[in-house]
């Protein structure tokens, strides 16, 4: 209990809302952004690794959702933030949902595009292979997604979006600090959700801070 309250007052510090707008370390996530249909802000946080003992933030997570998932998701009602961080099976069903997602990651610190498609890529692979639905077909489509990623360095401010769309398919762009933008879409469906569950995959996401903001503002919403 006291860990869980420790990283909320830790997400809570980096975190700051201003006006309508939600800050993540310097960077301003939008309310809600628009697909085909308005999705509000539902959960925020960071990408970070850690370099000689300490933890640098890479990129700036925000994951925008239909309302509506909260009717998928009812077998949880009434659970806690705490409880729910703690349930892949719930982050699972989040992330196989029907609805429509979008997921930005804003450059915190200078990355280049392809270290980011090559850590996509094996992970994606490695848990459609664990599952059994890593043929011929997910690896052509996976390997044009690693190929989309650009070796150029991104700047601060550069960002990544993820599109996922109801029917299961996916579009990902990148737009650089000079609004130079590349687009690909994503048609295989297992590849589109493993890339969203790299996101919103529970104890195995990338993004632990979003994760845990996830867990406590579907807790309140469940609670509605």
């Amino acid at each position: 209990m006291l860990i869980f309250l420790i990283q909320s007052l830790i997400r809570l510090f980096f975190t700051i809302a201003v006006g309508n707008d939600v800050l993540v370390d310097d960077i301003a996530f939008a309310p809600e952004v628009t697909l085909t249909k308005s999705l509000p802000l539902m959960g925020y946080g960071c990408t970070e690794l850690e370099i000689h003992f300490l933890q640098i933030k890479f990129t700036a997570v925000g994951v925008y959702m239909e309302k509506e998932v909260v009717q998928h998701l009812q077998k949880w009602k009434g659970k806690t933030g705490k409880e729910l961080v703690e349930d892949d099976e719930f982050f699972d069903a989040l992330a196989s949902a029907p609805v429509e997602t979008v997921i930005k990651a804003v450059v915190i610190k200078e990355i280049k595009a392809s270290q980011l498609g090559t850590q996509l890529e094996g992970a994606v692979r490695d848990r459609l292979a664990a599952i059994d639905k890593y043929e011929e077909e997910e690896e052509a489509a996976l390997e044009k997604v690693a190929e989309f990623f650009p070796t150029k360095y991104l700047k601060k401010n550069s960002y990544f979006t993820f599109s996922f769309f109801a029917s299961g398919t996916a579009e990902i762009a990148i737009t650089t600090d000079e609004k130079e933008e590349y687009r690909i879409t994503v048609e295989n469906k297992n590849v589109a959700e493993m890339i969203k569950k790299w996101y919103l995959g529970g104890s195995r996401s990338v993004t632990p801070s979003t994760i845990e903001c996830l867990a406590n503002n579907l807790s309140t919403e469940l609670s509605n």
